[in-house]
């Protein structure tokens, strides 16, 4: 499973994984976090928590609204996969087998959509 990921990371894809939403009376706030390589050699790891806003029509979630626009995302920054890997395992729940690519997070989003809609 590493192995797939750090390939992934290794040529320049950034994987990213959805967390279940937090689920408020008023309004639900989608969580994600992606791992990316940056240019020297280091992976960062970063957490963003979003706005529901989308529909089936509407599932750009990187076009939500941040829930604390005027704080940057979490961001941090290691010298391995493993490291950054084993950070998000535990500071955030995340999975290793539920990264998908970046761009695919969309699917993820519409899986949600219909247990959400129910």
């Amino acid at each position: 499973m590493y192995e797939q990921l750090g390939a992934n990371l290794s040529i320049g894809k950034s994987i990213e994984q959805w967390l279940p939403p937090d689920i408020h009376p008023n309004y639900i706030v989608l969580r994600m976090l992606t791992i990316s390589k940056e240019r020297n050699s280091t992976y960062a790891t970063s957490y963003v928590e979003y706005f529901d806003e989308g529909n089936e029509k509407f599932t750009d979630v990187y076009a939500f609204t941040f829930l604390n626009p005027d704080e940057p995302e979490l961001l941090n920054n290691f010298n391995s996969v493993d490291e950054a890997l084993q950070f998000v395992l535990a500071s955030y729940n995340a999975t290793p087998d539920k990264f998908v690519t970046q761009g695919m997070i969309q699917d993820e989003y519409k899986d949600y959509l219909k247990t959400r809609d129910k």
